[in-house]
């Protein structure tokens, strides 16, 4: 078993609406919650009331497939609202995602970690000691890990930034932006992820579920050919549409029906209905 550690702030946990993307289902992405691998269901993070949708599920389906004798894990530790400052070594979330990841290194090889972080820093000034930030993190994160040569992919900020909602106060984006890809460029096993050209949601700072599975899609083209995206991809829109299962496992119906037995979205009727069918059906 091989797995991912997500950190960083809001668009990384997930804030893109559930409802607007169909779910990404399969038994063979996993993710780390109170200690045990448990089946995927998104949102893969759990650190507001309001987590949703990130790049995180798409970057997991598109590395299954093309490791089809493999499972993967996800290690959730981003947090939303956090600032740079918030991920220094000897703060909380940097020990907790250490931690974590530690405990899933018991039973997986962790082969990445994905960072998308940057919002809280693009106004006064901030920038201006981020990158000497960001590279003691990933230093810190490599060593407490063992792992000189472990890939990170940087997510670069969307270029939506700026004009409405909450995003207005990022009025330095920018900034932050060239900063990201310097580090990328200067620290070795490090690649950038350009957040152009994706959609947020209402609030104009959180990328929306759409531009998610998108982001995920680029994330996971900078990990498997160790290169930057530096503008958007010309396939995307067709491989966003790949994401999706037409048929499910047994193992994967049977999940479908307890997760929609537990939100109420069926009677228990209906659920022994439905497990007795896919009992039949599948051998």
């Amino acid at each position: 078993m091989k797995s991912i550690l997500l950190v960083g702030q809001s668009n990384m946990a997930g804030r893109g609406f559930i409802t607007e993307v169909e779910p990404i289902i399969n038994e063979r992405i996993k993710v780390l919650k109170n200690g045990r691998w448990q089946f995927m269901e998104e949102p893969i993070h759990q650190d507001r009331a309001v987590a949703g949708i990130g790049p995180a599920a798409a970057f997991a389906q598109l590395w299954i497939e093309a490791h089809p004798n493999e499972t993967l894990g996800l290690i959730p530790c981003a947090d939303g609202g956090t600032s740079i400052d918030d991920w220094a070594p000897d703060q909380i979330l940097t020990r907790h995602a250490i931690s974590e990841a530690h405990f899933a290194m018991e039973t997986s090889e962790l082969i990445g970690v994905l960072w998308h972080q940057g919002e809280s820093d693009s106004n006064n000034d901030k920038f201006q000691n981020y990158q000497e930030k960001l590279q003691q993190f990933i230093t810190h994160l490599r060593q407490a890990l063992g792992q000189p040569e472990l890939p990170v992919i940087l997510g670069g900020l969307g270029d939506y930034l700026g004009q409405s909602g909450f995003g207005q106060s990022a009025t330095q984006y920018q900034e932050i932006n060239k900063i990201i890809q310097s580090v990328s460029h200067s620290e070795p096993h490090c690649h950038f992820v350009t957040g152009q050209g994706l959609q947020p949601n209402p609030d104009g700072i959180h990328i929306n579920a759409r531009s998610q599975r998108i982001f995920g899609i680029r994330y996971y083209q900078a990990f498997s050919q160790l290169k930057d995206v530096l503008s958007p991809l010309p396939n995307e829109g067709a491989l966003a549409s790949t994401l999706y299962k037409s048929t499910y496992s047994k193992n994967e119906q049977m999940y479908l029906q307890l997760s929609a037995l537990g939100k109420n979205e069926i009677t228990f009727e209906h659920f022994s209905q439905q497990m007795a069918a896919i009992n039949k059906d599948t051998p």
